[in-house]
């Protein structure tokens, strides 16, 4: 394990696990405060209709991801505003449809040699340095934009009502929180895959949430335990030789668990 940590793929793995636990742990504290982990999943699954995109047409599968990531957060937030009362529909459809696009064309591209794996269940051991790059670029923008628009987006999670009153762009904000969402997918795929994006950016908020009096300390527990899950996730796979991605939702899944039987116990 020490040599290991001497190599560069585990500091660029190590470095990736920081920068997706640093996301979910600020999106995702809105996602589960607002109960929106349906629409995070839908954006993320869609997702996978990007990666067709990139390998038909020959150009970078997360720039796909990241172009397509912005589409569906754009028109999950339109449905969410304009069509309440079918959203979950309409979310579902499009949660399919993506996947179908990039199946069909990945089936479409004449000899493609692309791992689906690594897309659908993360391959964070193999990240290069160009998408850490991106990574990073992604996490400062949202970081910047979560801290500058903090307040109003504290206010839209608890009272939307008393927001509108007060005069904050609710219909902006919300627009904007599903961007946000749309670019932490685009972080995190390359940790856990757009399969189990919905579970890193909820299961911590959701066991932070239960020892949190406000979304700032709950932000900061949720990190704290992100990192904890990457880093046990990790070692656990590098023991047994398995996939690091699932190993790392592993670990989150029983910690969650365990803080439900503790808690129903008490």
């Amino acid at each position: 394990m020490l040599e290991l940590l001497h190599m560069h793929f585990m500091h660029n793995a190590l470095l990736a696990a920081c920068l997706a636990g640093i996301v979910c742990a600020i999106i995702g504290t809105f996602v589960v405060i607002n109960r929106i982990v349906f629409i995070s999943g839908g954006i993320a699954h869609t997702a996978y209709g990007g990666v067709g995109l990139a390998v038909y047409f020959g150009f970078a599968p997360l720039l796909g991801i990241t172009l397509v990531s912005i589409l569906a957060s754009l028109v999950m937030a339109w449905v969410s505003l304009k069509a309440r009362n079918r959203a979950d529909t309409m979310i579902g459809v499009l949660w399919a449809l993506g996947m179908a696009l990039g199946v069909i064309l990945l089936d479409l591209t004449p000899g493609y040699h692309v791992d689906l794996m690594s897309f659908l269940f993360g391959s964070i051991m193999t990240v290069p340095g160009n998408d850490l790059w991106l990574m990073s670029g992604l996490a400062v923008i949202i970081l910047c934009t979560v801290g500058y628009f903090y307040h109003d987006f504290v206010a839209l999670s608890f009272d939307p009502e008393f927001a509108r009153v007060r005069g904050i762009p609710v219909g902006f904000l919300h627009v904007l929180l599903m961007l946000m969402i749309g670019l932490s997918v685009v972080v995190v795929i390359q940790v856990v895959g757009l399969i189990l994006v919905i579970a890193l950016m909820s299961i911590s908020p959701f066991i932070a949430e239960r020892f949190s009096p406000s979304p700032l300390r709950m932000m900061g527990i949720s990190l704290g335990l992100n990192l904890i899950f990457a880093l046990l996730g990790l070692l656990l796979s590098i023991c047994l030789n398995v996939s690091a991605g699932p190993s790392i939702i592993l670990v989150a899944s029983l910690a969650f668990f365990g803080v439900q039987i503790v808690a129903s116990s008490r």
